[in-house]
């Protein structure tokens, strides 16, 4: 019995050492939005129960030109300090070539995505980058004052324009000292671009690049809408917003101290949890167009991609499957309201009662 009792023990150790042996530390770096951070952790801790990996976060600001920035320093110098990087949708083509090819190891998880958003990180054939949720902006509006003053969901951005300064006037007339018309990103960085591709390409202005490679941004349509949303700032956007990125702009509408707020899906998520102000009494639309236009929305959308100077490339494969899989977007989607990039989700009852 002894002997039995030692050989278990020695087995049982010789198994313990096996796995602390192929356990591996891995990092992620991600910008800090909302409760991104917060939810990623959450994740990454099921996932290193699941593996008896470690994964450590870098924390990063949340302009996604300083972000991009300071990845292409880390890659450019062959670091290994970043195992997984959270990429920004349009990154794909620039970063590809210092990625690992994720096609074959993800072929059976791939094909559960919307094939648009998989294509969108494809380069040469190459998958680089799997997603994890996409995005689309909208306008937030608040219709507890919207219905105060008999105003309706403004569709042009003339109309927004105009029920910004007719609410805004009224409640400041009232009381309300501190309220603005509309929060939008107003930061010289890629959000800003976002927010005037939107506001010229519903208004019939084109881009500002167009897939033949003209440069179409100096035609009247497109600085008519620019002209507009300068005319903003100081009379229904607040000066500050000169320097507001998505988390400062939400940080002034969910206070209560706006009306409008042209925002990405994570921050209904926060306007509806517990203690915030503005509970119950915002909802959102699509993003106004120019007069005859149509509404445009930048695509957004963040995927994992694995760094070729890895250490652990396979254990980091492993890791952004996990986070990119099925359970884990639904779970991300319902703690965040992050949009999945598997199609299959959106018939998720539980996905669906949260909408």
């Amino acid at each position: 019995m002894k002997f039995v009792c030692a050989y278990l023990a020695l087995a049982a150790g010789i198994l313990l050492g096996a796995v602390q042996a192929r356990a591996v530390e891995l990092s992620i770096v991600s910008g800090d939005t909302g409760n991104g951070i917060k939810v990623l952790r959450e994740i990454l801790d099921l996932y290193e129960k699941k593996s008896g990996n470690k994964v450590d976060i870098v924390v990063i600001p949340p302009s996604t030109t300083d972000q991009f920035g300071q990845y292409r320093l880390w890659l450019a110098a062959g670091s290994s300090d970043i195992d997984v990087y959270q990429t920004d949708v349009i990154w794909a083509p620039q970063l590809a070539s210092q990625l690992v090819d994720l096609t074959e190891a993800t072929r059976d998880l791939a094909g559960a995505h919307f094939p648009s958003i998989i294509q969108s990180q494809t380069v040469n054939g190459r998958l680089v980058a799997l997603p994890i949720f996409t995005d689309a902006p909208a306008l937030y509006y608040r219709k507890d004052l919207l219905d105060k003053y008999g105003a309706k969901v403004p569709t042009t951005w003339q109309q927004l324009q105009d029920t910004a300064k007719l609410v805004m006037d009224r409640e400041r007339a009232a009381g309300n000292k501190d309220i603005w018309g509309y929060v939008f990103q107003g930061n010289a960085y890629e959000g800003l671009t976002c927010n005037a591709l939107e506001w010229m390409m519903s208004n019939g202005g084109g881009g500002i690049i167009e897939p033949d490679g003209e440069i179409s941004i100096n035609n009247p349509k497109a600085a008519a809408a620019l002209d507009r949303a300068k005319g903003w700032i100081g009379t229904i956007a607040p000066p500050g917003a000169l320097g507001y990125q998505e988390e400062e702009a939400r940080g002034v509408w969910q206070i209560g101290n706006a009306v409008f707020m042209r925002n990405w899906p994570y921050a209904y998520a926060l306007g509806n949890s517990e203690n915030s102000p503005i509970r119950g009494k915002f909802d959102v639309a699509p993003l106004p167009a120019g007069e005859g236009g149509h509404p445009v929305a930048t695509l957004g959308g963040w995927n994992l991609a694995v760094s070729k100077y890895s250490k652990h490339p396979n254990a980091a494969i492993d890791l952004v499957k996990f986070i990119a899989s099925p359970e884990m977007q639904k779970y991300r989607t319902l703690k965040t309201a992050n949009l999945p990039t598997i199609a299959a989700l959106y018939d998720d009852p539980d996905i669906a009662r949260q909408q």
